[in-house]
């Protein structure tokens, strides 16, 4: 039974010589090829592959984009132009890369690494998760967030978010078209959420800064955030200090 492999990615230059390097190789059998990471996502469920060819740098939906949404991930080699501090993340969690542009030589050695653990019984998503676990720590602040909902993906712009709302592993985030559920720490969207534009003001709460219409006392040294929506959110003490930098009170 061959392997069957994957190609996911914008460029079409990128996919035609992934293919070409492919044909050296009678054991890997091509099971499709998508230029965006939605139908990237449709085949993977759809074709089931054993290793998927990934692109992180699409306009649509990006590769890191995608692995959030995907519950059983396969094997798989990126295809990048990513920065340095990316390459050392792939580098410490044994994840295979190719940094384009690549020759058919590192083509070959991605390939014979790959062959040498396919067979090989381990938690083979481990790599790839330890991998988006760094990847969430470089700071690098969120435009937007994708979300899955059903068959269909949801794109929200942090520009859209009233506030976000802790659902144990999950955030629940508010927006003006409805409320998604994200599997994310709350920790996790205060780090990447422009803290000019958000402030933690509960354990429970992330608001958007400019969504408040008012603070209300509600008992002694305690605070409500009523905001421009009618939603009334608890301000913790630590959060209504942030609350009095953020907004100069």
């Amino acid at each position: 039974m061959k392997i069957k492999v994957l190609i996911i990615d914008d460029e079409e230059m990128a996919r035609n010589l992934v293919k070409t390097y492919l044909n050296d190789y009678d054991a890997l059998e091509i099971v499709g090829e998508c230029a965006n990471g939605f139908d990237g996502l449709k085949a993977i469920k759809e074709k089931n592959p054993d290793l998927v060819f990934l692109d992180i740098q699409m306009p649509k939906l990006t590769g890191f984009e995608m692995l959030e949404l995907m519950d059983d991930l396969p094997d798989i080699i990126f295809t990048t132009a990513y920065d340095q501090y990316a390459i050392k993340a792939f580098d410490n969690n044994a994840v295979d890369y190719l940094l384009k542009p690549f020759s058919r030589d590192r083509f070959r050695a991605a390939i014979e690494k790959f062959m040498e653990k396919y067979k090989v019984e381990e938690n083979k998503p481990k790599a790839v998760q330890n991998l988006l676990e760094e990847m969430d720590d470089n700071g690098e602040l969120l435009e937007r967030i994708v979300v899955r909902l059903g068959a269909k993906i949801k794109i929200i712009l942090t520009e859209n978010i009233r506030y976000l709302e802790s659902q144990d592993d999950y955030v629940m985030i508010y927006t003006p078209d409805g409320k998604y559920l994200k599997k994310k720490t709350m920790g996790y969207f205060e780090k990447h959420l422009d803290p000019n534009d958000f402030v933690r003001i509960h354990r429970s709460y992330i608001v958007r800064v400019d969504q408040i219409g008012q603070l209300e006392l509600y008992g002694k040294d305690s605070y409500i955030a009523a905001l421009k929506d009618g939603s009334k959110l608890s301000v913790s003490r630590s959060g209504y200090t942030r609350l009095k930098q953020v907004l100069s009170f």
